[in-house]
């Protein structure tokens, strides 16, 4: 099996499905977001446009003396009302111009905002098991947990993770996300570079792991991905892809299926920029964070603009900060009446003061990449679709003064009675969910199957995702 047998056909059966009636894109009654130009056939005064999450206060400080100024390589994830987050332990003594300690660590949290270091009683450090700490040593850092959703799963690996060994990635598994063992001895991935968190997770829409960690690409750092169909044995690594962008150094890769629309993959690479110091350091080169997604796994459309930049910290401009947790999760907001967002979390202080952070940004659920169009007015059409629902429902934001306005066409472009523009009042406001209706109705029942043409006219607006349901 080669990851592109693999792969190759989810990309026809989930990213370009094609309909008996003709050239159309089912989407069924999944969510998609316009975190490209997939199902998108022509913009007019109207374009794609990557938005940025706000910056909120510091998740965790790793100020223990097990932890240090060099603690990354965090996971985050949500298991059930728990939150679980998992980072390497680590210190750098700037005078002795060396690294002290090597550490996997642990902290928990009933919000994903404010987060707690369990006594675990596993590991001794300096007399005491006092602490946060689940494993040691060198070959046991960079722990990159997730929980199996294989229905074939083992209990005694309900949670797996991937972890850097001298000269390779190592599986571990876990019954309980707390006491770790290793699934085989030695390394199941040889080939690459695994100083930088490495990653591995099942996914149930391709039926397999997918995996994806660092090598070097002519020079540069890139990112490899293979397959597996039991953790253990796993396809020779190939390149991603990123068509139309530039090679750039992607130190890590953060790559996950979006929980809300799995049959896409998001990733958010720390980049790195060797040779630039924005503050006086020891060690050269500064780092912000991009967005990556892909539909197959293996081509990725690239933002080579920043998701993150390193902002109006100084120590972000250090070497090595600004490295992006692997994980997407639910949190509230702190805005009264507003509906949940998304945290993700990046590093800050590394290689400064006896301590790191991981600070806390926030974006709006499905805003990573919107549809938008000035005051004066823009259009987007989509490609022919195919679905499978009753209505059509909208994650979209306006001003005041703004609005949308949905027709629904033929697939040759003509506009279906009762579904035109005339028929479509403006629709202004800010929503996650709102369903579209039209004056007659919003019941789409009789179009369900049939190819269709979405058409959006929008005025100081952006749109973020549909989906029929």
């Amino acid at each position: 099996m080669t990851l592109s047998s693999t792969l190759g056909g989810v990309i026809v059966g989930l990213a370009c499905s094609l309909c008996a009636a003709g050239e159309a894109i089912d989407v069924g009654s999944r969510l998609e977001l316009f975190v490209d130009d997939h199902l998108i056939e022509r913009m007019t005064d109207a374009r794609l446009v990557l938005h940025h999450p706000a910056t909120r206060q510091v998740a965790i400080d790793h100020n223990e003396p097990w932890e240090g100024n060099i603690c990354c390589g965090h996971t985050v994830f949500e298991d059930g009302d728990l939150y679980r987050m998992y980072y390497r332990g680590r210190h750098y003594d700037e005078q002795a111009g060396q690294e002290t300690h090597w550490f996997s660590c642990y902290a928990e949290s009933n919000d994903g905002v404010h987060w707690t270091k369990p006594e675990l009683g596993l590991v001794e450090f300096r007399g005491s098991k006092r602490n946060n700490i689940l494993l040691e040593g060198q070959t046991r850092f960079n722990l990159a947990p997730f929980k199996d959703l294989n229905p074939n799963c083992k209990p005694d690996e309900r949670y797996k993770a991937m972890t850097n060994g001298r000269g390779g990635m190592d599986a571990y598994k876990s019954p309980d996300g707390i006491h770790w063992s290793p699934m085989v001895e030695g390394h199941v991935i040889t080939k690459g570079a695994f100083d930088s968190l490495n990653l591995a997770f099942w996914d149930p829409l391709r039926g397999c792991y997918l995996e994806y960690h660092r090598g070097f690409r002519d020079g540069v750092r890139d990112v490899m991905t293979g397959t597996s169909e039991d953790f253990l044995h796993w396809t020779d690594p190939v390149w991603i892809e990123y068509p139309g962008s530039p090679p750039q150094h992607l130190y890590t890769n953060a790559i996950k299926p979006y929980y809300r629309a799995p049959h896409i993959l998001l990733g958010f690479p720390k980049r790195f920029v060797p040779g630039r110091q924005g503050v006086p350091h020891r060690h050269s080169g500064v780092s912000d964070a991009v967005l990556i997604t892909s539909r197959d796994g293996l081509s990725f459309h690239r933002w080579d603009e920043a998701f993150i930049r390193p902002g109006l910290q100084p120590e972000r401009w250090v070497n090595r900060n600004n490295y992006p947790a692997w994980g997407l999760v639910v949190t509230p907001s702190d805005l009264p009446g507003a509906p949940d967002e998304l945290s993700l979390y990046t590093t800050e202080g590394y290689y400064t003061g006896e301590s790191c952070q991981l600070r806390r940004h926030t974006i709006r659920i499905d805003g990573f990449v919107s549809v938008q169009a000035p005051l004066a007015g823009g259009e987007m059409a989509t490609r022919p679709l195919v679905f499978d629902g009753k209505e059509l429902v909208m994650n979209f934001s306006t001003s005041a003064a703004g609005s949308i306005r949905v027709e629904i066409e033929e697939a040759d472009g003509q506009p279906i009675p009762g579904f035109t523009l005339d028929d479509s009042p403006e629709i202004f406001g800010d929503a996650i969910e709102r369903v579209v209706a039209w004056r007659a109705d919003s019941d789409l029942s009789a179009l369900r199957g049939k190819p269709v043409r979405l058409r959006f006219v929008l005025k100081d607006a952006d749109l973020y995702s549909i989906r029929f349901r």
